[in-house]
């Protein structure tokens, strides 16, 4: 049977915090698989880690820092001290692979590499059953592509590293290794089953345009031929002023845009992140040439409600007793609701119905749906539960 813990500490003493927080997550797990371990940029990262390697051994370690926070059944955890949240997962019947690796020479291979390495530290030479991810944002596209040219598509979630203000300054890690451009990756090999809800949870509006120039990947300049920001203005009603620069991050969490998968079964949304003089528009996922692109809408009041219907859609796809969850969060929606974040603790705690969970904000989410390819997107929510 697989048996979970939470824990989590706000002493502003790194280390303390890390060692309180691991020493509680696994007091009484007779094999600890696994620790999910995330901390505050404001935290010192290589003390945390110091921490909690003194009371978890060996134990693989793999995280990331969250934007601002955590939720865990005590509600939101956050503090000008930092924080540390762990998950700590136990069964005799599991073995995780944990690997990571700094950038190398491009993502893709970095993805090969460490995937490589997760199987080698499980002490096995084929694909795991499902593997959790985290990156740096930026090219997470690439990473996955990596990782699959090694294991082939398998069901995957996570999230990318986050800070609190979109600086640069997150950190990901595993127990060997810290860095801030890169890969990490837990590959499991169990027999417990493992179900993701992966979901933007916004609708589809009436405006959708054809992508018709693009520069790199992730720079929107035109839809329909009409350079993207006026173009979205029209959509919106939205004032230039007020979409102009990195006032566009926080207007556009209410309305984002979405591109949709080849069956058309997930909207994966992609968050505009500034705007620019030319009036082209940074995205925070991968776009393509003439492929359409659809304004979504949400209100507050949805995304924090959104939190509390995904936990039961992901109860009932599970169709089984969890045992833990963890649930990855996008950061940008949790500034889209603000002072209102108490609302989604309420929520996530009640449909965990008492089994531990660790709630986490990331700067992209993971996930698929009906079989579809492994996706990343923004302002998504990518919960997962694997089973008792």
């Amino acid at each position: 049977m697989l048996k979970s813990n939470v824990a989590w500490s706000t002493d502003k003493d790194s280390y303390n915090a890390g060692k309180a927080s691991a020493k509680k997550a696994v007091c009484d797990l007779v094999q600890t698989k696994v620790a999910f371990l995330y901390t505050s940029v404001d935290n010192d990262v290589k003390k945390v880690l110091e921490g909690a390697k003194d009371e978890l051994g060996t134990a693989p370690i793999i995280g990331c820092t969250s934007s601002s926070g955590i939720i865990v059944p005590d509600g939101f955890i956050s503090s000008p001290n930092g924080f540390v949240g762990i998950l700590a997962l136990g069964d005799p019947n599991t073995t995780v692979g944990v690997a990571g690796s700094k950038k190398l020479k491009t993502a893709r291979e970095t993805g090969r590499v460490v995937a490589m390495e997760a199987m080698k530290k499980a002490g096995l030479d084929f694909a795991p059953e499902y593997f959790y991810m985290v990156a740096s944002p930026g090219e997470e596209e690439d990473y996955l592509k990596g990782i699959e040219d090694v294991i082939g598509r398998v069901p995957f979630f996570g999230g990318s590293a986050a800070d609190n203000t979109v600086e640069g300054k997150w950190s990901i890690y595993t127990g060997d290794t810290i860095f801030s451009d890169g890969v990490a990756v837990a590959f499991f090999y169990t027999d417990k089953k493992m179900s993701n809800v992966y979901t933007g949870a916004y609708h589809e509006t009436g405006n959708s345009g054809i992508i018709t120039k693009l520069k790199g990947k992730r720079t929107l300049v035109e839809i329909d031929g009409v350079p993207a920001l006026k173009k979205y203005a029209s959509w919106t009603g939205k004032k230039m002023k007020d979409i102009e620069g990195g006032n566009l991050l926080l207007q556009t969490v209410t309305a984002p845009l979405g591109v949709k998968d080849r069956l058309g079964d997930l909207v994966a949304i992609r968050h505009p992140m500034a705007g620019n003089p030319d009036y082209s528009m940074n995205i925070g996922n991968d776009l393509a040439l003439n492929t359409a692109v659809i304004q979504m809408e949400s209100t507050v009041d949805e995304l924090i409600n959104s939190t509390g219907n995904t936990m039961k859609e992901l109860n009932k796809e599970l169709g089984e007793k969890a045992g833990a969850y963890l649930l990855v969060h996008c950061g940008g929606r949790k500034l889209g609701i603000g002072d209102r974040i108490d609302e989604v603790a309420k929520q996530l705690k009640k449909e965990a119905k008492g089994v531990p969970f660790i709630t986490i904000f990331t700067f992209g989410e993971y996930g698929s749906k009906d079989h579809g390819a492994n996706t990343c997107g923004g302002l998504m929510l990518s919960f997962t539960a694997i089973a008792e």
